[in-house]
């Protein structure tokens, strides 16, 4: 995976003085004297702003980790060896610009806010050496000027397929954070699990968070390797992941998955089901000695979308993901609360007498409709409660909800669609960032399938050209999908997400004007010999990425 040729091409590259930054900042003046400012165990923090201990904090923690030492803080310095933070006015619409110098007189950072000083730490990081132990940091003389060009730069991660614990989750956050992407999508709900615990409804976790086995390999699969799976994240947990997002400046966006993806939840309580007493469709073939055995509702054991999804015609229904939303809203400060709407199979709606009496009573064309509906009403209730909905691109058939935020993943045509209805847009395609497709042409891992470049990531643009410059302000930024049906471990999701994740940020974060393939194929060794500081896996292709 990691490619030794990244040291050499590190050895010759450091032999001309650079800025290695990713995201590309939009200003970057390197002194003409090639001086370097020293950083040092008694180097102090001059605070000149309130409320900047997250970024100390951050900083010191980085330092603390792979260089040994952290920094004191004061107010007033002892000498000339300081790192100063303040507050500056740049007038700029989305949160986070920042001004960052290194001369002799010091590191002087900058920021709009809280938020823009510490994406400047994240800067200053990046111009740290990558040895690991080192008291005497060599930082070159720089000034950089920057700002982020969209306000919504995400990743979204699924837990429901394979759960990810606690301190990766954290790590997940730092990943975000280091790049300067600020909202974190979690997936939360599946067919093959839940994953949150709701006190109101304890068999969605102790029945729903469980399979009792996982399809073998990949479609048309091997059977069922019969090892019983799953984990839940308790109210703790999701507050204490939730606060530390926050003092990384991330929002976490929760998903609860409506109307489809809801077969764990129903087999917690069949009843939300339009059909209670019928059992999970799965094959015998692919299916754990355990689900055999069974007559009623499993939690799915094998990947794809299954056909059993909430009754849209049973008003309890809606009276129980009422009240799962009222112990999601509390756990998350976000303004968005995601309910999927994505893949729902209409089947055992045309079927279903309460269904087809809800079609005919409200005098709805068809199923589509009936979505429509579902959607609409769970809108009201999240808006009542002072929330915006977001959906996947599906929300559009049968009539887009008021206020939804539509989420684009089945290519860029709902996104369009929806900014054109002037509906703020997040935009997601399969084709540009969907992380769980693979990296090489001849995968030597085994993923869902597709194959998706690092190069085609860095050449994507959020803003559809078809989109009037009026239209186009109604896409608020875009996000990268990890689907984890093919990811077991943190190791594999790490592996999955790097580098990609680089050339999304530069995509979300830097001015369109600025991106160049071949200069951030210059930068991406440097980082590369970051994620071996980290410890962290990620993907090389030597025939990608050697700039020689």
């Amino acid at each position: 995976m990691k490619c030794l040729l990244f040291g050499l091409l590190l050895c010759c590259f450091t032999a001309v003085a650079q800025v290695n930054i990713i995201p590309q900042p939009v200003s970057v003046k390197l002194s003409g004297t090639n001086g370097k400012f020293t950083l040092r165990p008694d180097t102090q923090i001059i605070v000149e702003g309130s409320g900047l201990e997250n970024s100390i904090n951050f900083f010191n923690s980085y330092l603390k980790a792979y260089y040994g030492f952290a920094l004191e803080t004061a107010s007033v310095p002892k000498g000339n060896n300081n790192l100063t933070l303040n507050f500056e006015r740049m007038d700029d619409s989305i949160p986070g610009a920042y001004y960052l110098s290194v001369d002799k007189k010091g590191i002087y950072i900058a920021g709009d806010n809280e938020t823009g000083v510490f994406y400047a730490i994240q800067s200053l990081i990046q111009l740290l050496p990558m040895a690991a132990g080192g008291k005497q940091l060599s930082i070159p003389y720089v000034e950089i000027s920057d700002r982020p060009r969209f306000a919504y730069r995400g990743l979204m991660l699924d837990v429901g397929r394979h759960m990810m614990p606690v301190p990766f989750i954290k790590k997940f956050i730092d990943y975000l954070a280091m790049h300067k992407m600020n909202e974190f999508h979690w997936h939360l709900t599946e067919d093959q699990g839940w994953r949150i615990e709701i006190k109101k409804y304890p068999r969605l976790t102790e029945v729903g968070a469980w399979r009792d086995g996982t399809v073998i390999g990949k479609r048309p699969w091997k059977g069922n390797d019969n090892i019983r799976y799953g984990g839940f994240y308790t109210q703790d947990q999701v507050r204490e992941i939730v606060a530390y997002a926050s003092k990384r400046y991330i929002t976490v966006i929760p998903e609860i998955e409506m109307p489809g993806h809801g077969s764990a939840a129903i087999a917690a309580y069949p009843w939300l089901s339009c059909f209670p007493n019928e059992k999970t469709n799965i094959p015998d073939s692919l299916l754990s000695e355990e689900g055999r055995k069974t007559n009623g509702k499993l939690v799915y054991e094998k990947w794809g979308v299954a056909e059993d999804v909430f009754c849209a015609g049973n008003d309890s229904v809606f009276e129980f993901l009422q009240n799962v939303i009222d112990e999601i809203i509390p756990l998350f400060p976000s303004q968005y609360i995601h309910v999927g709407g994505d893949e729902c199979p209409k089947t055992n709606w045309k079927r279903c007498p309460q269904c087809q009496k809800r079609i005919r009573d409200l005098g709805l064309k068809d199923e589509h409709e009936l979505q429509s509906y579902f959607i609409q009403r769970m809108e009201k209730y999240i808006n009542s409660k002072g929330k915006t909905l977001i959906g996947w691109d599906e929300i559009l058939e049968g009539g887009l909800a008021p206020n939804a935020v539509v989420m684009s993943w089945r290519g860029e045509k709902g996104g369009i669609e929806a900014a054109k209805q002037k509906h703020t847009v997040i935009m997601t395609p399969t084709t540009y960032v969907y992380l769980d497709y693979s990296q090489a042409k001849h995968e030597d891992s085994l993923v869902i399938g597709g194959y998706l470049p690092l190069e085609k990531v860095y050449q994507y643009e959020p803003i559809p050209p078809v989109l009037s410059a009026d239209d186009g302000r109604y896409i608020l930024g875009a996000q990268a999908n990890i689907w984890t049906e093919y990811m077991t471990s943190p190791s594999k999701v790490e592996y999955m997400i790097f580098p990609r994740v680089d050339a999304l940020s530069e995509v979300l974060w830097s001015p369109k004007s600025a991106k160049n393939w071949m200069d951030f194929k210059k930068r991406l060794p440097y980082q590369f010999e970051r994620y071996n500081l980290w410890a962290t896996h990620y993907f090389s292709d030597s025939s990608e990425y050697d700039t020689r």
